[in-house]
């Protein structure tokens, strides 16, 4: 299987974020931001709702 197709900058963000999976596993810290990560992006998702919208004033934008 060739990566030649893929541009250098690809391939270099992904050995970055390569070398970030593997020392944060190693120091155990993956589940504790996976976890972290997940509550923030829970609670923009809830604040984005239309109820949670209508109770704070909000309109929704036009897209």
């Amino acid at each position: 299987m060739s990566l030649e197709h893929i541009p250098d900058g690809a391939k270099l963000s992904f050995d970055v974020a390569s070398a970030g999976i593997v020392v944060g596993t190693l120091a155990q810290l993956l589940p504790h931001l996976a976890a972290l990560l997940t509550i923030i992006w829970t609670l923009i998702r809830i604040y984005e709702t239309d109820t949670v919208r209508g109770l704070l004033g909000r309109k929704r934008s036009i897209d």
